[in-house]
């Protein structure tokens, strides 16, 4: 196999990084994790989102400096694998494909629900065939396409908080921290919204795809988290002022019922064209991010083989690109939304610990591990203040593929020595 036909082609500048980082977050954050955590929060759902920024940034740097050292595809699965051991770089990687996974399937349902609700998992499954095919055509186009979705996504954003904002019913007060859940629910809050921020991993995930890796991807996450902060935090503010905590988290549609709240009621089905775009875009960035650890992992055996394979003229992980769209599609036809967020948020903490007991091995200085002991603790602290359903599942899955990689190791070592 020739060079040009194993590898991957570097097309991808820093511009393009931060949309594909950007296209992950705003989807999933703004019309998916907003309502859940304000009911677990209350007033203190910006607490929250506070402390998901705060362990996101820690995680970011952490990523940013190892996708420097390694700029190939799979992310944390490498780093793990590089730093700690191949153990701890196939659980981040398990982690990471098991999670997303259920994330790509609720992003799908998020554009079925907003699309046509009485047909949600048939507009789904659609979506996932569709975007499927524009990644199989090249990284490039679905760049392309990100940038466009990202920018009706912000321009949407942008008139929700004006229209909320200049609107006779807001009132500062409903922003009153102090009638926050206690710290428990603030946490809970984090670990939901944290579900949000974790897009830039996509980025990493793009290493064998991006021009310049070393100078290239430690702008790039940064960039894009800095800007996705400030959406989330615009637009969290907007909506809290008008709705309040309570009725943010018993919306089904919380940005779609701010602007009516405000009088805005002919802003509604823009509203709604917005959200489907924004999940169309973190769907398109989800399925490029869990093709690439896919393929990453299918050149370690730790998935079958044949899903290591690069197409010879469009330099995509074509199979891996097929398989996981293909799974994709059937959970949006049959599964059912509620608790996606929080399983997809414990397995994406359980990646991210991962990334920084990785980065903590850079540097032996005290200064430099600062950064990686914090964002370690908390994945850990937010993870497991997450429902407990959402625990339990997510902990139950790192169990079996635990249990998978020994029994594989077994049958491997007996084949040696057979």
């Amino acid at each position: 196999m020739t060079a040009s036909a194993s590898g991957l082609r570097r097309t991808l500048g820093v511009g393009d990084a931060v949309v594909v980082g950007l296209g992950s977050m705003v989807g999933a954050g703004i019309f998916a994790a907003l309502a859940p955590a304000a009911h677990a929060a209350g007033s203190g759902l910006l607490l929250g989102l506070a402390v998901a920024a705060v362990v996101a940034y820690c995680n970011a740097m952490s990523s940013a400096r190892l996708a420097a050292l390694y700029p190939a595809s799979g992310g944390t699965y490498v780093y793990g694998r590089e730093r700690l051991g191949e153990f701890w770089g196939y659980l981040a990687g398990w982690s990471f494909v098991v999670g997303k996974t259920a994330s790509c399937a609720a992003m799908a349902l998020t554009v079925g629900t907003y699309v046509w609700p009485g047909q949600a998992h048939a507009v789904a499954v659609a979506a996932v065939v569709a975007l499927t095919a524009v990644n199989y055509g090249g990284v490039q186009k679905s760049a392309w396409l990100t940038r466009v979705i990202v920018a009706v996504v912000l321009a949407v954003l942008a008139a929700v908080v004006v229209v909320c904002l200049v609107s006779g019913e807001a009132d500062a007060g409903r922003l009153d921290i102090g009638a926050s859940d206690g710290a428990g629910g603030v946490l809970q809050a984090a670990g939901l919204l944290f579900f949000a921020f974790a897009g830039y991993a996509r980025i990493a995930t793009l290493g064998e795809e991006v021009r310049d890796p070393a100078r290239t991807i430690p702008r790039a996450i940064p960039l894009a988290l800095g800007i996705a902060l400030v959406v989330y935090a615009g637009v969290a503010v907007a909506v809290l002022s008008v709705l309040g905590s309570d009725g943010l988290g018993d919306a089904t549609a919380p940005l779609a019922d701010a602007v009516r709240a405000a009088g805005m009621p002919w802003l509604v089905p823009v509203v709604r064209i917005g959200a489907a775009v924004a999940a169309l875009g973190s769907l398109l960035a989800l399925i490029l991010g869990v093709s690439r650890t896919t393929l990453a992992m299918a050149r370690d055996r730790h998935l079958p083989g044949a899903l290591a394979a690069v197409h010879p003229r469009f330099q995509v992980p074509h199979r891996a690109e097929l398989a996981v769209g293909a799974v994709v599609a059937v959970l949006a036809a049959t599964v059912d939304v509620r608790g996606a967020i929080g399983f997809s948020s414990f397995g994406v903490l359980a990646y991210y610990a991962v990334a920084n007991a990785s980065a903590w091995t850079l540097n032996s200085a005290p200064a430099a591990r600062v950064m990686p002991v914090v964002g370690l603790v908390g994945c850990a602290v937010l993870a497991f203040s997450l429902p407990g359903i959402s625990v339990v599942v997510g902990a139950g899955v790192l169990v079996v593929g635990a249990v998978a990689y020994g029994m594989r190791r077994v049958v491997r070592t007996r084949a040696g020595r057979a």
